[in-house]
């Protein structure tokens, strides 16, 4: 891998290669009832860049991941999508899409050498957004999306996600979490 690139990933650095882990948490609404799924999961981040947009220039991670039910074979959730780091800027960015018809752009602020970062999305936002296929948006409405991300000193890695969906039946938000450690699996 290219190092020189690596160098100017800032915070995502320490992620380019692929990573598994199977302590994943899953609490999601199915069939009307809140639910948690232990599953497993692997990430592959492949650094890309620079990507530039006039004066501004980008450095980043492509990247795909796919969940398990633990013990399955079948996938239960997969996303693609960048994470870029806008040094300038001091900007982390996660713009990922899932087959279900959601579209996130997040973003949050973050130092070159920052272990540990928070991005965050909200509907109708002109920046960091959230879109949603027609039925979605009537019946499960992503309102907010919110990520920590955590970089330990043992080389693994660790998310929290929470995605605020408002429900109409019910008439209120419901908090669809996920969260995983994982621990890289290939060479950088």
């Amino acid at each position: 891998m290219d190092e020189e690139m690596i160098s100017k990933l800032g915070p995502l650095a320490a992620l380019a290669g692929t990573w598994e882990g199977d302590q994943g948490i899953d609490i999601a609404r199915v069939h009307s009832r809140e639910t948690e799924t232990r599953f497993r999961e692997r990430c592959v981040f492949e650094p890309l860049g620079p990507v530039r947009n006039g004066p501004q220039e980008l450095y980043g991670l492509r990247y795909s991941t796919t969940a398990w039910p633990l013990g399955e074979n079948d996938p239960f959730h997969e996303e693609l999508g960048y994470w870029l780091w806008d040094a300038a800027n001091r900007q982390v960015l996660r713009c990922f899409m899932v087959p279900r018809g959601v579209l996130i752009n997040a973003g949050g602020d973050a130092e070159a050498e920052s272990a540990s970062f928070h991005l965050s999305a909200e509907v109708g936002s002109e920046t960091y957004g959230i879109l949603s296929n027609r039925y979605l948006d009537e019946s499960y409405k992503t309102m907010k999306y919110e990520l920590d991300v955590r970089i330990h000193d043992d080389g693994s890695f660790s998310y929290r996600e929470d995605t605020q969906l408002w429900i109409p039946v019910n008439e209120a938000i419901f908090h669809h979490t996920d969260q995983n450690r994982l621990t890289k699996s290939g060479a950088r």
